[in-house]
This record gives structure tokens, sequence and C-alpha cells, in this order.
């Protein structure tokens, strides 16, 4: 009799990823895709003043700051805040002293010719968001839940000296980005300014060491084993 092995977590290097010129003044680091679910997750850094075109959303996109400002019509999403960007969502983004910009994206983008009407984008400064304790050493922002119902969500969630995750296994998949600190499971370590994917299926165990921030954007829920 076969066994089935479970999938095991994907550690994404982001350093060891080369950049690529997407259009003057903007460079992007292709990290991670699905192309069944036409989604993705995409490293850009925008350069001062660059100006990228109008341009509407076939799909929906979430970013998360890392580093500068990034504005559009509807705000500015600050460094370590995040915005979203809805299904047919219009606008234009600039940056005025460059930014560096982690985005989720699900579907594409197009270009236009002129400006047409479309939902907002949205901004969260996760600062004014509160911390509510998840379980013992683990604290969470809940950030973003899908409008759809769907079962997406973003969170940010802080891990104390030694906390740990019990064995669980994913029902849907997440990819989490380490905004600080370290975290590790089976496939091992992962650092600050890196990231893991952890697909459907995948059971594992999450520790550690020192303490970790991570921002985790998950499709479905886990389940306790």
């Amino acid at each position: 009799m076969s066994v089935t092995k479970s999938p095991l977590s994907e550690i994404i290097s982001i350093s060891d990823l080369p950049w690529q010129e997407r259009q003057p003044g903007i460079r992007m680091k292709s990290l991670w895709e699905d192309a069944a679910t036409k989604r993705r997750a995409v490293l850009s850094r925008i350069e001062p003043d660059a100006t990228p075109p109008l341009h509407r959303h076939v799909g929906d996109e979430l970013i998360f700051v890392i580093e500068g400002a990034l504005s559009d019509e509807f705000g500015t999403v600050t460094a370590g805040s995040m915005g979203y960007r809805p299904n047919g969502c219009v606008h234009t983004i600039s940056t005025k002293q460059g930014a560096t910009v982690l985005a989720i994206i699900t579907g594409s983008v197009e270009p236009i010719a002129q400006r047409v009407a479309g939902p907002p984008s949205q901004v969260f400064t996760l600062s004014d968001l509160p911390w509510v304790e998840t379980r013992p050493g683990v604290r969470q922002k809940k950030i973003w839940d899908d409008p759809a119902g769907e079962g997406r969500r973003a969170i940010l969630a802080r891990f104390e000296p030694g906390a740990t995750l019990a064995r669980h296994r994913h029902v849907g998949d997440e990819l989490i980005f380490v905004v600080e600190g370290a975290n590790a499971d089976e496939s091992g370590p992962v650092t600050t300014g890196n990231m893991n994917y952890r697909p459907n299926g995948c059971i594992h165990t999450v520790t550690t060491k020192n303490g970790a921030t991570v921002l985790a954007v998950v499709w479905g829920r886990t389940e306790a084993l």
C-alpha cells in the first residue's frame, strides 16, 4: 500500500532572486506563482518619482509596504502598513521618496487610456489595529477579510520567544512574510525579509527561538492534529 506524504512548506529566499526591470524606475522580483488560481507574489522597487501608467485591476491585490510610502488617488500606504486594490479599481500610483512593496495579486492589471469609474483602494494602518491574544505567546492583528467570503484573509502575527504552533494541517494554503525575527518548521528557518509558502495539505509545526513578527495571507484554514 502506497503512503501519500503531505507537501512540505517552501522557503522563498528573496535575496537570492533576481531583479527584473519592468519599466523605467520600477524593478520587480517574482517570488511565487500559482497559475491555476492566477495568484502570485511580487516584490517591487519603485524609484522616486517613477510614473506607472493609469491601470485597472482585473482581480484584486493586497500590498504591504516594506520601506518608503506609496500613494494613489485614495490615500497613502506608509512603511509597515497595507493597502487593498479591489477588482475593478482604477488608479495611478506614485512615490515621492521611493518604495519597496510586497504585493499578493489575484488576476492581473491592465493599462487604460482614460479614467473610468471603479471601486476605491483601501489603506490599512496596522499601528491603529489592536493586538488580540489567540494562544499563549501568540498575538494577532486582523487586517482584512475577503468581502466575497471565500476564506481569504490577511493577518499580522507576533510570536514571543519560544512560542510554538502545535502540529497542524493546512486546508487551503498560506503565504507568510517575516517582518522581524525568524521562525522555523520542518523545512527549516525563515528569516527576516523572506517568505514561506504553506501549500494545501501541508502538515507542520512552527517554532521561534527569539520571536518573530509575520504577515500571513491565508486561503482556507488550519486544523489541529
